[in-house]
């Protein structure tokens, strides 16, 4: 197929109400025409004034997703890799923090010398200029843009201008608007209401942008005459409004969108013509192992600080939904508060009493630490199945220290600075950095596993690569100690100065990670250590079983 000079884009907004799933339809249209053959990437422009999301609590904006490249990210950027398998980077999402701050730069240089610096044109250009950078790389046929907030969000607003100048500049067969709504079900009634639709268009109507396509998000199908209905009053042809209705797993939205026709309707729409028609074989088979697994469930504990909002915990959550179909078996998920386990208000006994193994969940502070601590030591000793991810590995080094290496006092010098026995210490490269955002340990790097150990059965080779988000790690001071106690350095930096996975060989799976090995499990290539974890909480499940079909006494989970 000859590619087309012209790139062509897809803006994609939203109405009504927020965390309809904007990114998981961008995602998903971009999985569809991906299956078609077409070069896909999808960006994401967040309307907050902050840089970029990596000062954010967890609260306020859920986990914050690394790139290849150190980027920290909206955790849609995470939807984006899952489900395209392509790499992003700082280029895929940008907020207007960020367009602020480069216009600012701009004009303390000198760059608009003599000129009164304005949001149009100066704010809007740096945003259209942001819009098209990925499109000049030429690795892609067709971008995706996902604008966050809502319409009508006064924060968003630039980024609409800059969509309708960008209509206007490149032509109408170039651009695609699709506009995602609400049609809420109104249980009384037993009617699904299109006013609040109707509302959201003419709100978008009124910045100058008449969307395209309408993507309708409901409890249940709409009828024919619902969408003639809405696009009567939303000035569209019927058969550019798509219902989507709820689905039982996000995977399955990609076989919804393609049973409404939408990778069609756009590539109409754009005067397109792919290579192929869209195939998607392997996601019907990957959905219908998450909805219906042959083997059952497996319950597994993620211990956290915020699992309040498991949105805090969306890679780690996705990463066991790919390694339980790929075991074929659905994880179940016990969300303990770490917090709850150090005030006593659970304990870790009661805690782990029907699941087949425990993920202790990265974060950030003393908050909730001893918590952590004290049930992966109930972990060890119980010999349950345990995986430590950044802080929850730290966790598990100064749990052994204290009570398997002598070291009462061991601890952090995040949490206490004064510590007899600093196993966890501030890398060396970071303790003279003060500023906050951006400034960690971050993105790819390298990683050389021992031969023999299970990280390296798990991943099948030597030298993987890794993404990382922290600041402290195992002190080097203690690895003799650590390691003459039976704590195995599996994993460590090429120059042998970082260590990156731990392992107790006696235990039948206790690994903990300094990386952050959730954010590169994919829809078809789950994470080995997540597929290996799952793995061994399924035969401690199995066992269980079978020990109490035999009369032991034992709990099934």
């Amino acid at each position: 197929m000859s590619r087309s000079k012209t790139v062509k884009h897809i803006f994609v907004t939203g109405g009504v109400v927020s965390s309809l799933g904007k990114g998981i339809l961008s995602a998903s249209l971009g999985a569809l025409l991906k299956s078609r053959g077409l070069r896909v990437t999808i960006q994401k422009y967040d309307p907050y004034i902050n840089v970029d999301p990596g000062t954010m609590s967890p609260y306020q904006h859920g986990e914050v997703y690394v790139t290849d490249d150190g980027a920290e990210t909206d955790l849609d950027l995470g939807y984006y890799e899952r489900f395209l398998d392509v790499a992003t980077s700082q280029a895929n999402n940008v907020t207007m923090g960020r367009i602020y701050k480069d216009v600012i730069d701009k004009e303390r240089r000198g760059d608009y010398l003599g000129v009164t610096v304005q949001v149009i044109p100066h704010v809007i250009d740096e945003i259209k200029h942001r819009m098209l950078e990925l499109a000049e790389s030429g690795k892609y046929d067709v971008i995706i843009t996902e604008v966050g907030g809502t319409v009508g969000d006064i924060e968003a607003s630039p980024f609409l201008e800059a969509m309708r100048q960008l209509k206007l500049q490149l032509g109408a067969k170039n651009t695609v608007n699709i506009h995602l709504t609400l049609v809420p079900y109104i249980k009384s009634a037993s009617e699904l209401k299109t006013k609040p639709t109707q509302h959201s268009v003419k709100m978008l109507q009124e910045t100058g942008i008449q969307p395209d396509i309408l993507v309708c998000r409901s409890e249940r199908d709409l009828s024919k005459e619902m969408k003639h209905k809405i696009g009567l009053f939303c000035n569209l042809s019927d058969a550019d409004v798509v219902g989507l209705r709820d689905a039982e797993t996000i995977y399955e939205v990609p076989l919804l969108l393609r049973d409404e026709g939408l990778d069609k309707l756009v590539l109409q729409k754009l005067g397109m013509k792919a290579p192929a028609d869209a195939h998607l074989d392997d996601w019907k088979e990957f959905s219908h192992k998450v909805k219906f697994p042959k083997d059952g469930t497996v319950r597994i504990a993620i211990c956290g600080k915020y699992t309040e909002y498991p949105d805090a915990y969306k890679s780690i959550v996705e990463a066991f939904v790919h390694a339980g179909a790929s075991n074929d078996v659905k994880v179940l998920i016990k969300w303990l508060r770490s917090e709850d386990i150090e005030d006593g208000v659970m304990t870790v006994e009661d805690a782990l009493r029907d699941v087949s193994g425990l993920l202790v969940a990265p974060g950030f502070g003393s908050r909730g630490i001893e918590g952590k601590i004290n049930i992966i030591r109930h972990a060890r000793e119980s010999n349950i199945p345990f995986f430590g991810i950044c802080l929850g590995m730290q966790c598990a080094v100064i749990e052994f220290a204290r009570n398997v290496a002598g070291m009462d006092a061991a601890n952090s010098t995040e949490f206490v600075k004064k510590t007899k026995y600093p196993v966890i210490d501030m890398m060396e490269s970071q303790k003279n950095v003060t500023e906050k955002g951006g400034t960690m340990r971050l993105g790819s790097y390298p990683c050389v596993l021992e031969e023999g150990t299970k990280p390296y059965k798990a991943y099948g080779k030597q030298l993987i690569t890794e993404r990382h988000r922290h600041r402290y790690e195992l002190n080097n001071h203690f690895r003799e100690i650590l390691s003459e106690k039976g704590l195995m350095m599996a994993g460590t930096s090429p120059d042998n100065e970082l260590v990156e996975i731990i392992e107790l060989p006696t235990h039948r799976w206790f690994i903990g990670v300094q990386f952050h090995p959730e954010l590169k499990s994919r829809v078809h290539k789950v994470h080995p250590l997540f597929n290996s974890f799952v793995a061994e909480a399924k035969a401690l499940r199995n066992e269980r079983f079978h020990q109490e079909v035999n009369g032991t006494v034992g709990t099934i989970s």
